[in-house]
């Protein structure tokens, strides 16, 4: 099982984003304040080491999907998986030169998108899995979760089979 996780706002944030509420952490997003722009210091968005890791024992594999393009800025992101032992790693994937979100997972075809509403950007039209063809929708399930809102409410086990959670 293939599960595709976007790190910005989903899984990791800034630093300065720490201890405030998820709206607060929504407003000081729209405010782009400085540290939104610090990514090698971003930090994980509470337990979504531990969620990911419970997922990857049951035997997912994980990818991860980056808003960066720069080489240097995705560097950063590698750095933050890295660093805070996110499993798997090694799989990040970002956008190449007039790509959009949906081709990369078009390409990857996971079985499920872990991503968050993109509220503080504007929502649905920056998302991922709203983009990608009809055809191939019926064969991923998507989970939406709230910008800065983490994943620690979703379940620790993968389903065995479909239809998912």
């Amino acid at each position: 099982m293939r599960i595709l996780v976007f790190t910005e706002g989903t899984v990791i944030m800034r630093p300065s984003a720490k201890g405030l509420t998820r709206k607060q952490r929504v407003e000081q997003s729209k405010t782009k304040d400085r540290s939104v722009y610090d990514y090698k210091n971003h930090i994980p968005n509470s337990n979504a080491v531990e969620k990911i890791a419970n997922w990857k024992k049951q035997g997912a594999e994980i990818f991860y999907l980056t808003s960066r393009t720069k080489p240097e800025e995705v560097e950063d992101i590698n750095h933050v998986l890295r660093k805070y032992k996110f499993p798997d790693n090694q799989n990040l994937l970002f956008r190449q030169q007039g790509e959009e979100y949906k081709d990369v997972a078009e390409s990857l075809m996971p079985d499920i998108i872990v991503e968050d509403d993109c509220e503080s950007i504007g929502g649905e039209v920056e998302m991922t899995y709203p983009h990608i063809r009809e055809d191939l929708k019926k064969k991923i399930k998507v989970i939406i979760v709230k910008e800065f809102g983490g994943i620690d409410h979703l379940p620790d086990n993968l389903p065995v089979k479909y239809p998912f959670w």
